[in-house]
């Protein structure tokens, strides 16, 4: 072992910290990469906030922002229409990266994202029957896909469960449930009415389209809330990534402190999905993008919130002005994500040869 190198032992798997190099120098990385990203997210909205079929110069939408009383139907535009969709983006793009880097971490495998594991689909079904059969408000749709995510969380947990859960096949369980909920949701589709099945379909895409105030703010509400008990929780997690053993010698309460993870990152999940639908992959990508921009030695919380802020801002933007036809944003994910699986899937399969 060289000499700028030192070797940590925890029982079952050992770490090599070398002197200067990447592992030593992530922390300050990160910081530059967050500020980077923040920086490039506030550039994405407010280039979101002038475009339109009625364009904005920079300067009306600043008029708009602080209540100039000659920009008043600037300030209709920027502030009532375009502003709760553009915070959306990053609010929602924030809580599916912390979601995703939640499961990734937890599980150990860069394909654990709710997704992927059934959990999306679980909160998509929730929120449905609530569509569907009781016609709710907003909060009884939030509290459908709250428990549809919670719910699927636990079946797909206690099928995974041999003498513990493997993350591989949590994996696919997960993908089988998802599976039988989406064959569910189509059912519950071609069930209801066609007005209904129209606007449930519609939501079902993804979309911030229609976003208001009211969404915004509850749901950053509740966002921020669950963010708060992640953060509380999150050097529990990444003990956990040594092992259960490792982390338990440390003192931390791995099985609590894994249901109280699953539970958060379930619930950032459905809180998006009742106000956009279910927007997919950016749980996905955002972990694994913001470890590589990083170069950290694990899947770590705050960049995969500025990531999966930045990349559902810009995904947004592009699904509504970039392309030919403005489209849902989730459209626009899914696209995306799909060729990022793929070349995940094929780095995956290379590296375990």
């Amino acid at each position: 072992m060289s000499v700028d190198e030192r070797r940590v032992d925890f029982g079952h798997r050992t770490l090599v910290m070398r002197k200067g190099g990447c592992a030593l120098r992530w922390h300050g990385r990160s910081v530059v990469v967050c500020a980077v990203l923040a920086v490039a997210t506030l550039v994405v909205t407010v280039w979101a906030l002038t475009l339109g079929d009625y364009p904005l110069s920079l300067a009306k939408v600043w008029a708009a922002l602080t209540g100039d009383p000659e920009a008043a139907f600037a300030r209709t535009v920027v502030v009532e229409w375009r502003a709760p969709r553009a915070v959306a983006a990053v609010v929602f793009g924030a809580a599916l990266g912390v979601s995703g880097a939640a499961f990734q971490s937890l599980i150990r495998n860069p394909l654990a994202s709710p997704d992927v594991i059934g959990f999306t689909a679980g909160s998509y079904s929730g929120a449905l029957v609530v569509i569907i059969l009781i016609h709710g408000s907003y909060l009884q749709l939030a509290a459908g896909a709250l428990v549809g995510g919670i719910a699927t969380a636990a079946v797909v947990y206690l099928l995974a469960w041999r003498q513990g859960v493997q993350g591989f096949r949590l994996i696919i369980v997960g993908i089988a449930i998802s599976a039988m909920l989406t064959s569910l949701n189509t059912w519950l589709m071609l069930n209801a009415k066609l007005k209904v099945a129209l606007s449930a379909a519609a939501w079902g895409a993804g979309s911030l389209t229609g976003t208001s105030w009211d969404q915004v703010l509850i749901g950053s509400a509740v966002i921020v809330v669950l963010l708060g008990v992640m953060a509380v929780f999150s050097p529990a997690l990444r003990q956990l990534e040594l092992g259960d053993d490792a982390a338990k010698a440390t003192g931390a309460r791995a099985e609590r402190v894994r249901l109280v993870v699953l539970v958060v990152g379930v619930a950032l999940t459905a809180t998006v999905t009742a106000a956009a639908g279910p927007i997919v992959f950016v749980a996905l990508a955002a972990p694994q993008i913001a470890r590589r921009l990083t170069c950290s030695p694990g899947i770590t919380l705050v960049p995969a919130a500025f990531t999966g802020a930045f990349l559902l801002a810009g995904a947004d933007v592009t699904a509504q002005h970039l392309l030919p036809v403005a489209l849902p944003v989730g459209v626009v994910t899914v696209v995306a994500g799909g060729g990022y699986l793929v070349w995940l899937l094929i780095r995956e399969a290379r590296r375990r040869r």
